[in-house]
Parts: structure tokens; C-alpha cells; sequence
């Protein structure tokens, strides 16, 4: 008896992986997700791993990083568990508190993880604007170098040349700006915005995810036209090897659904070369969080 055929050349084996690099997971609860206000009503139901599922098969994606919404560490062992009994959750980006003295403690309880690739604050939020240059707080994120972490950056455009100064402080540290900084796309304020990206991008040890544009366009009336400045700001800054798609599931949802919502990077991506296109959808965030160890456990 012979062998039957192989997978077709261009079938889901042979190409490169497809994996959102942001998106998150919530029970929701009125009091810990207060900042769901009455125009975001669609979130507040739970979004789960099986919805999510559903969304990535469809549009051909193969897994995701979830990251953490709250200041909690439950939040961070809840997506853990979530992350070790679903397969295609390839990473965490979790919580600890950075600026404890108890922080090295919580580090060496989150790390061993295998799934777990790094840490986030929601610096966006904090009343003061120079937070990351904090002494205590950097005491924090001077040890995630040691544990092998990342630390997402989530912030707004007036933030962005402290951040610049707040990275170039660590450069063993690997930094991801989440939501090329929030850009005012809905105002069309982006003068200042793309100017201090590119300085930002200038440094070697920070990548940046396309996610969350959607979002800060016209909810009701977007076009992908509206998103094409940013994108090209962030393709000129950092380049093709240090841009992560994501989705921003399920707060996108607000302005677009799933396939939509990737499909402005994808079809950005269309007419550039095909390496390109596999980077960004993919390799680049196996590569920045070392995610390839989890290959063998999916």
C-alpha cells in the first residue's frame, strides 16, 4: 500500500504561525471592571477562551497572548490556569506589583511558568504622567531582565517621550508599546504622536503592537483609510521586525469585529513582500516571547 498524499504546499502545516498578540479574558463583575462604562454596554457579559476560539479558527489565526485588564494577582493565576488547559493561549502577559518591596517574592512565585512572558501596569491610568521614571517602580522592572520577562507598555501619546527615557534606562530589558501608544486617530492630532513613536522606536529593545487602533478611530464610521497613517508611521519607526498584530479582542469589538479588525494589517500587508507579512502575523511574537518552547506542548 502507498502512502496517500501530503498536505497541499500551502496548507496550515507548512506556513508560518498566526498569532494575535493581544487580546484578553474576563468574567465580568460591575465593581472590578468599573471602567466599562455605559457606551461600552457590549462588554459586560464574560468573554471566554471557547468565543475566542471560535474568532481565531475563523479568520485563520492559530493562538494568542492574552494580557492581564486588572492590578491583581488572581487576575494573573486565573489567565495561567486559563493559558495551561487551552493550547492555542501560547502566553500571559500578567500583573505583579512592580512597585512592592514584596516584588522580587511575587516574580519568583509567576515566573517558572512556562506561559507566562511578561508583566504589565496600566501606566495610562496613573495621575502622574512621569510614573514610569519612578524609583521605586524601576527597582520593579529592573528585575524582570533576571526572570526573562517583557513589560508591556500601556500608555497614551503624551507619554511617550518619558517612556523613551523610561526604556533607554534598561536596555536588557525587552519592552512591547501596546497600541502603537493610543494615537488620536479620532481627532486627527497625529503631528506629535508620530514624532515621538519614531524616537521611541530608535531603541533597539522595544517592538510595538498594532492593536487597539480601531478603537481609537470613529467607532461608528472608521474606514481603513483612517488607520493607514498609523500604520505606516509604525512600519517606518520600527520596521517589519518589531511590529506584533493583535486584536484587542474583545474591547475592539466596540468599533468592529474580530476579522474585521485584523484585516486592516492584514490587507496592509498584502502588497508587501510575503516575509513581511509572516513577521508581523506571526514569527516576530514567537520570537520576542520565546513562545516556540510552547510548540511541543500544543
Amino acid at each position: 500500500m502507498t502512502a496517500g498524499p501530503g498536505p497541499p504546499a500551502d496548507g496550515p502545516a507548512l506556513r508560518p504561525p498566526r498569532i494575535d498578540a493581544h487580546q484578553h479574558f474576563w468574567r465580568y463583575d460591575q465593581q472590578e471592571y468599573a471602567w466599562i462604562d455605559e457606551r461600552m454596554g457590549g462588554l459586560r457579559r464574560d468573554f471566554l477562551p471557547g468565543e475566542l476560539k471560535g474568532e481565531l479558527d475563523r479568520v485563520g489565526f492559530d493562538g494568542c497572548v492574552a494580557v492581564q485588564v486588572r492590578p491583581s494577582l488572581a487576575e494573573t493565576r486565573w489567565l495561567l490556569e486559563l493559558a495551561d488547559r487551552h493550547p492555542f493561549i501560547l502566553g500571559v502577559v500578567g500583573w505583579v506589583d512592580l512597585q512592592s518591596p514584596a516584588v522580587r517574592g511575587e516574580l519568583q512565585e509567576f515566573a517558572p511558568h512556562p506561559k507566562l512572558v511578561g508583566v504589565r501596569h496600566g501606566v495610562q491610568d496613573e495621575p502622574d504622567q512621569s510614573f514610569l521614571l519612578r524609583p521605586e517602580f524601576a527597582r520593579g522592572v529592573a528585575l524582570l531582565e533576571s526572570f526573562g520577562l517583557a513589560y508591556d507598555i500601556l500608555i497614551y501619546p503624551r507619554h511617550l517621550p518619558v517612556a523613551t527615557e523610561f526604556v533607554r534606562r534598561f536596555p536588557g530589558v525587552r519592552f512591547v508599546l501596546d497600541h502603537a501608544a493610543k494615537p488620536e486617530i479620532r481627532k486627527g492630532e497625529l503631528r506629535a504622536w508620530a514624532r515621538d513613536l519614531c524616537l521611541l522606536a530608535s531603541l533597539p529593545n522595544v517592538v510595538c503592537k498594532l492593536s487597539g487602533l480601531v478603537t481609537e478611530a470613529d467607532w461608528d464610521r472608521w474606514t481603513p483609510e483612517d488607520l493607514v497613517p498609523c500604520l505606516e508611521v509604525a512600519f517606518d519607526g520600527f520596521g517589519p521586525q518589531r511590529l506584533l498584530i493583535g486584536s484587542d479582542w474583545p474591547v475592539c469589538t466596540l468599533a468592529a469585529d474580530y476579522a474585521r479588525t485584523l484585516g486592516v494589517v492584514m490587507d496592509y500587508l498584502g502588497p508587501r513582500p510575503g516575509a513581511e507579512g509572516d513577521a508581523v502575523l506571526g514569527l516576530n511574537a514567537l520570537r520576542f516571547w520565546n513562545l516556540a518552547r510552547q510548540e511541543g506542548k500544543t
